[in-house]
């Protein structure tokens, strides 16, 4: 969707539960001395400023992660990643999950990151463009996770974040995560989706529990971020979870019932 900017809504309730996972599941994935493959179908620009008009418009940073930082220690490695940006791009920064993975990972991973919509793309490339190891695409993610899967290196996880403002995404999923698991049956497959106060998500849920019974869903709640929004929850769905990110999940289910 051209029209989606994430630029209004970084750092929020939804973003915190998304990156919290995903920097669990990509910390689990680099303690073994052996390289992987992160991708990404909508990466957006990597890196935001809270102090920014977008930001400040919509007030959801300071509902998110300015607000619920203390729920992370300084040994997650979410807090982790949160240091080491802040510390080179200021403490106003939030990056989106590309930068996130980008700095959890090592020099011998490979990043695919991929965004449409012409100026995220400009300003994705801009932000990446020190980081050696990583590609980016400005085409369709879909396309683009179907043609490079499985990729080399074969370890590896997926995150699939697309804007939801189209109906089709929801109705795609099932199938695309079917094709996806069949075509890299070890990836770790990560996809998030809203919860908003018409359930949209729930057939296609549905969907993805028939077919992949052994997956992941996490979903946790939230007050919305201001009188009429429609977004009141969080949800992920992982294939291939990896040891303990339950556990973890677990743990956000309890945070987040304290808001």
């Amino acid at each position: 969707m051209l029209s989606y900017q994430h630029a209004y809504h970084a750092g929020n309730l939804a973003d915190v539960h998304k990156h919290a996972l995903l920097a669990q599941a990509l910390d689990y994935l680099t303690q073994k001395n052996k390289p992987l493959t992160y991708l990404e179908t909508h990466a957006g620009r990597g890196l935001y400023d809270l102090t920014s008009a977008e930001a400040q418009k919509t007030g959801e940073a300071a509902q998110g992660i300015s607000f619920v930082s203390q729920w992370f220690g300084k040994d997650h490695p979410y807090t982790r990643a949160l240091h080491a940006i802040r510390e080179k791009r200021g403490p106003n920064a939030y990056p989106g999950s590309p930068l996130i993975a980008q700095t959890l990972l090592r020099e011998s991973d490979r990043l695919h990151l991929a965004e449409l919509h012409p100026q995220e793309h400009a300003a994705l490339e801009f932000t990446m463009s020190a980081a050696g190891n990583a590609k980016v695409y400005q085409q369709d993610g879909f396309a683009l996770a179907q043609s490079l899967c499985p990729p080399d290196p074969r370890r590896g996880l997926i995150l699939i974040d697309p804007s939801w403002e189209l109906k089709e995404d929801y109705a795609r999923m099932p199938r695309f995560v079917d094709t996806l698991a069949k075509k890299w049956n070890v990836g770790i497959v990560m996809i998030w989706y809203p919860i908003l106060t018409e359930p949209q998500h729930k057939p296609m849920i549905a969907a993805i529990r028939q077919s992949q019974s052994e997956a992941l869903i996490h979903e946790v709640t939230f007050p919305p971020a201001r009188k009429g929004h429609r977004m009141v929850g969080s949800g992920m769905v992982v294939l291939n979870p990896p040891w303990g990110l339950a556990d973890h999940a677990q743990a956000l289910t309890k945070r987040f019932k304290s808001l």
